[in-house]
């Protein structure tokens, strides 16, 4: 079953990119923290504003916190996130020269930063190979029966990492990301040209209702 999505994955996406936009490390940081329940989409309308206005992380750390506000209030809870931005960009100013630290656990101290942003972060900057679960990641993995309906995201991450190729596992989890995104979507998914609606839950429930009625 695996191999089946995995091929299907490669025949959709042969080459997934990241959709963030991002030219520096701190700037991808801090736009896949600024993605927390909001888009790709959202978060690149707002960071060419932040990057060019502060073109530096001495000139981010010391934004005035409500112009940030201003600039990141589309990307949603954004008080918290221009918080975040602003001491993210502190403690790489002041503990780490300016450089994204690429060890887990301090990396995971900085605010904002949980596991799966640091999973992100180290896949896409430095090709470490990680698997990220956010929402899309997990809702496949579920539909597909990679992973129990019960199963939280560590489970998940587990999971899959035993699943899949560790070579692969940068490319698996943006294709998981972009498939949940554009196809296996939580609203309306395109089931009905999908090729793997034979093993997916969801499909099946759906059709057992069907079949009652």
């Amino acid at each position: 079953m695996t191999s089946r999505i995995e091929e299907y994955l490669d025949y959709l996406f042969p080459e997934p990119k990241c959709e963030l936009n991002y030219e520096t490390d701190y700037e991808l940081l801090i736009a896949i923290m600024l993605s927390a329940q909001s888009t790709d989409k959202r978060v690149n309308s707002v960071t060419p504003i932040i990057f060019e206005k502060y073109s530096t992380l001495k000139a981010l750390k010391e934004a005035k916190l409500e112009d940030l506000e201003v600039i990141i209030r589309p990307v949603g809870s954004y008080r918290k996130k221009s918080l975040y931005t602003k001491e993210i960009a502190r403690r790489l100013v002041d503990e780490f020269d300016g450089v994204v630290p690429t060890d887990r656990e301090v990396l995971e101290s900085f605010p904002g930063i949980g596991r799966k942003t640091t999973n992100v972060f180290l896949s896409e900057f430095y090709d470490y190979p990680a698997i990220a679960v956010d929402t899309h990641v997990e809702r496949v993995s579920k539909r597909l029966k990679l992973a129990a309906l019960n199963d939280d995201v560590l489970k998940i991450e587990k999971k899959l990492m035993k699943k899949f190729d560790k070579n692969l596992w940068s490319k698996r989890h943006l294709q998981l990301v972009l498939f949940g995104r554009y196809y296996c979507k939580a609203v309306k998914p395109e089931c009905d040209e999908c090729h793997l609606k034979d093993i997916c839950r969801d499909y099946q429930r759906i059709q057992k209702k069907k079949n009652l009625k």
